[in-house]
């Protein structure tokens, strides 16, 4: 656990942690994603606000930091579909500590 001293490596990976999914839109992609893989139109129903052009450069994001896998399907017309890796389904339990301390958030700072 961290104690809160200033070491240089656990400031390192916490500012790797955040970068990975820093945004508006990234954890609500992960979030999207999580329920399984989805095509782009799905992605972006269900993230709702986010232009194509902002998914689009989210979603290579989170592919560049293997997080999300992009899967071409042959056909005509292809399929783009994209899934989560084993390393971005690590996400889920940080995810659902996120959801616990937002709700509590919410109650000290809203009162509801």
């Amino acid at each position: 656990m961290l104690n809160g001293d200033g070491c240089p490596s656990k400031i390192l990976a916490i500012k790797d942690a955040v970068e990975a999914v820093h945004g508006r839109w990234k954890l609500q992609i992960v979030l999207s994603l999580g329920t399984g893989g989805k095509r782009f139109n799905e992605i972006s129903k269900e993230v709702g606000g986010i232009t194509d052009k902002m998914l689009s450069k989210e979603l290579k994001a989170l592919e560049a930091n293997k997080l999300i896998q992009r899967e071409v399907i042959d056909g005509f017309p292809p399929v783009v579909a994209y899934s989560m890796t084993p390393h971005g389904a690590s996400l889920q339990k940080l995810m659902e500590s996120l959801y616990q301390w937002g709700m509590e958030h919410r109650k000290e700072v809203i009162g509801k």
